[in-house]
């Protein structure tokens, strides 16, 4: 707290710092807020009070990558990863490995996520958890693993029908918004669903950058007034479709993979800022008071 103070009242005193990124102010936090429970914002402009953290350790998961500090939540963030960690204990699995949720109180991330602000998103990992005895050292130094060919046009010896069981399971759960995974599982997924259950690959969407982890996001919590749940962005969505159609393949045609060059080229859009590079001014004003909360 005493560090964020001295932050906030440098910034004020000192037009200069009052460029200091929302994610340097964020990362400077280490507990969350005790405040109640809310998130704000959207999924990349926002923060979130009272998140609470899951665990290192628990009975049926362990959280990686300790020294990011990155496993706080949302209590229904972490309420379903308790849950659908227990279900993969029922297929074979020790538990699950979880990668990042996000920052005590929210907020942009220094590294690696233009989302996971308000405490609804996680990533785990697609590496099986075969034991749960993983020291800090070790959480830092394992990597999960592909399930997705280099090509990116197929899943790999790596991906198991329990894979599909856990999505599967995460994208029936009504907490869920969506799941984001590389467009080869997705494929892979429509092919092998049984015909009269696939109404639950909505939920699954294709993400460049999803072959190691998948990432579900969960839907505002309930209470939560100042948070905004993301725009469906299948058009099927409102038909009962499946997402399985034609344009899937878009995903790993050439076309997307190797694209060519326009011949004439239409006049660059303006830049948008960066997850890294957002002010508190671009932030809803209540992250504020999320910050200067005890």
């Amino acid at each position: 707290m005493w560090r964020l103070f001295v932050l906030l009242v440098l910034a004020l005193a000192n037009p200069a710092l009052s460029e200091t990124t929302a994610a340097t102010l964020f990362a400077a936090q280490k507990e969350p807020s005790a405040q109640r429970p809310s998130a704000i914002g959207t999924y990349a402009k926002g923060c979130a009070a009272g998140n609470v953290e899951l665990p290192q350790d628990g009975p049926t998961w362990q959280a990686m990558r300790l020294s990011r500090h990155r496993n706080f939540g949302q209590p229904v963030t972490i309420d379903f990863l308790k849950d659908l960690s227990a279900f993969a204990v029922t297929q074979g699995w020790a538990g699950l490995y979880i990668g990042d949720i996000g920052n005590p109180r929210g907020g942009p991330m220094n590294s690696g996520h233009a989302s996971h602000q308000m405490g609804l998103d996680v990533d785990i990992w697609q590496l099986p958890a075969n034991r749960l005895d993983l020291s800090a050292d070790e959480r830092e130094e394992l990597s999960s693993i592909p399930v997705r060919s280099s090509d990116q046009r197929s899943v790999t010896e790596n991906w198991t029908p329990v894979h599909q069981a856990i999505m599967r399971q995460a994208a029936l759960d009504p907490r869920v918004d969506r799941i984001f995974v590389a467009a080869a599982v997705k494929i892979e997924m429509c092919k092998t669903a049984t015909a009269a259950d696939t109404e639950w690959l909505q939920k699954i969407r294709p993400e460049g950058g999803h072959d190691t982890h998948f990432h579900v996001r969960l839907k505002c919590p309930r209470g939560s007034n100042m948070c905004q749940t993301q725009t469906p962005s299948v058009s099927e969505l409102s038909k009962g479709g499946n997402g399985c159609d034609e344009t899937l393949a878009w995903w790993v045609s050439d076309a997307y993979l190797n694209p060519k060059p326009p011949k004439n080229p239409p006049p660059p859009k303006p830049r948008k800022k960066k997850s890294t590079e957002l002010l508190m001014s671009d932030l809803p004003p209540q992250c504020m008071g999320v910050l200067q909360s005890d």
